[in-house]
């Protein structure tokens, strides 16, 4: 599974249009754990992370939950309204939240306006992209190189770059690992130790997670044989 480099382009110029007032938007804080919106719901807005995180997932009939995304400041969010279906995902803010949201039909006049509709295409066309990568690993891929790079997408998408090492600072739980790369928690667990001991993952006192993104990405690319790390320090 190939990662993906994150779509911001929208949310930046969307955030400029409210700014100039092109574009209204109201404004709502979603505390941790709450709901966004529900799947089947007849929501018709668009929404721009100014603060915080949520994620999508998506229920199964027997309780399972794949986790679709995850969106964090400056990421857009509920464009599948443009359908004109019910919510197909259920979105829950992972932190406490800043969201501004912006009718569908406003959005797009105001996207009009603006001489944006191109950008909204390749937008659209990213996220495609993306969901298309998500479906051929979860096909082709086993689940340890799921994980890894599901971790290697998080920590370029969330974390904060120092060096070579991503540091993420938002805590996310096994549950929800195991639902992004559609597995167990208990497997989860397991790989996250085996790259633990191998210097590809670590913890740290100021954040959650620390990835050693080179390691990672040759962890990959070398079919899950894990090169010797040369007196590397990860955790500060």
């Amino acid at each position: 599974m190939t990662a993906v480099v994150p779509v911001t382009g929208l949310g930046e110029s969307l955030a400029r249009l409210i700014r100039s007032e092109a574009l209204s938007a109201s404004t709502i804080e979603v505390a941790r754990r709450e709901v966004v919106y529900g799947c089947l719901d007849r929501d018709r807005s668009i929404y721009l992370v100014e603060q915080g995180q949520v994620k999508a997932i998506v229920p199964s009939r027997e309780g399972k939950e794949c986790l679709l995304s995850i969106h964090t400041v400056g990421d857009v969010f509920g464009e599948l309204c443009l359908v004109g279906r019910g919510r197909t995902e259920t979105v829950t803010a992972m932190t406490p939240v800043v969201l501004r949201r912006m009718s569908a039909a406003k959005v797009l006049a105001a996207m009009s306006d603006a001489g944006l509709r191109e950008e909204f295409v390749r937008y659209m066309a990213g996220r495609m992209f993306e969901q298309q990568q998500l479906i051929a690993g979860l096909v082709t891929e086993d689940s340890e190189y799921r994980l890894a790079a599901v971790l290697l997408h998080l920590g370029r998408k969330l974390g904060r770059r120092d060096a070579h090492l991503l540091r993420i600072g938002e805590k996310i739980t096994q549950e929800e690992l195991a639902a992004m790369v559609g597995t167990t928690r208990s497997r989860v667990g397991f790989f996250l130790k085996r790259f633990r001991n191998a210097g590809l993952v670590d913890r740290s006192r100021d954040c959650f997670m620390v990835v050693h993104e080179p390691a990672l990405r040759a962890f990959m690319a070398d079919g899950y044989r894990v090169r010797p790390l040369a007196g590397h320090t990860m955790a500060a």
